[in-house]
Formats: structure tokens, C-alpha cells, sequence
């Protein structure tokens, strides 16, 4: 593939995770907050401690996203994004196992955002 390219793809793949970062953050924090509820309230997690949680979360999201946008220090912000989703992932099979299971698969997409994190690393090695 030659480098004007490839060079575009990563391009796109740094947009697609920032919208996929910046938008999970507004859902988690204004659109579906009452799912974050349910999820953790299903392990015994409420009132303040959830509210909190989640709002770090998504506020955490929303900035991963932008810091993305930036392109500054970009191997880091993929370090720093594939710690997140690791951790996100371990935290949802333990709270939500059936997860690995749902048909829309919100924890099996973390494989190939995974992937594509592994790219923009690579490119933003050599350049």
C-alpha cells in the first residue's frame, strides 16, 4: 500500500476512535446513564460511588477522544487507550459476563478497536 494511502487510513482510524471515545462519553454521561446504573447496581454499586464512576468514565472517554484529535504524544494516548479498554473489558466480564454473549457484542468490539489502536501505534512509531 503506498504511504499517501496508508497515511489516510490512519487518519480515518484516529477519527473513528474519537468519535467512538468522544460519543461513548456524551451516551454514558447524558443519553444512557441510567444504563451505567443498572450494570453497576447489579454488583452492589449505587448513589454516590456510581455516580461518580460513571461520570469519570465517560469524562475520561470524552478527553481520550480528544487527546486523540491532537495527535500529540500519539504512541502514549494509544498506550494509554488500550490500558482503558483492557481494564473496561475485565471490569465488564466480571460485573456483566453475559456480555461476551450480546448480540451487539459491546465487549467482543474491543478486539478490533484493539487492532486498529495497534495501527495508529505502529504509524505514529515510524513517523
Amino acid at each position: 500500500m503506498n504511504n499517501i494511502k496508508q497515511s489516510q487510513l490512519i487518519s480515518a482510524g484516529i477519527y473513528a476512535l474519537s468519535l467512538l471515545w468522544i460519543f461513548t462519553g456524551l451516551t454514558s454521561l447524558f443519553f444512557a446513564r441510567d444504563i451505567g446504573y443498572q450494570t453497576l447496581a447489579n454488583v452492589g454499586v449505587d448513589g454516590f460511588l456510581a455516580s461518580f464512576l460513571i461520570g469519570a468514565g465517560g469524562l475520561v472517554d470524552i478527553l481520550l477522544g480528544l487527546w486523540l484529535l491532537s495527535r500529540k504524544q500519539l504512541r502514549l494516548c494509544c498506550i494509554v487507550q488500550v490500558l482503558i479498554i483492557v481494564t473496561y473489558t475485565l471490569l465488564l466480564s466480571m460485573i456483566a459476563p453475559s456480555y461476551w454473549l450480546h448480540p451487539f457484542g459491546p465487549i467482543t468490539k474491543n478486539i478490533p478497536i484493539l487492532v486498529l489502536i495497534g495501527l495508529v501505534y505502529l504509524d505514529a512509531e515510524s513517523a
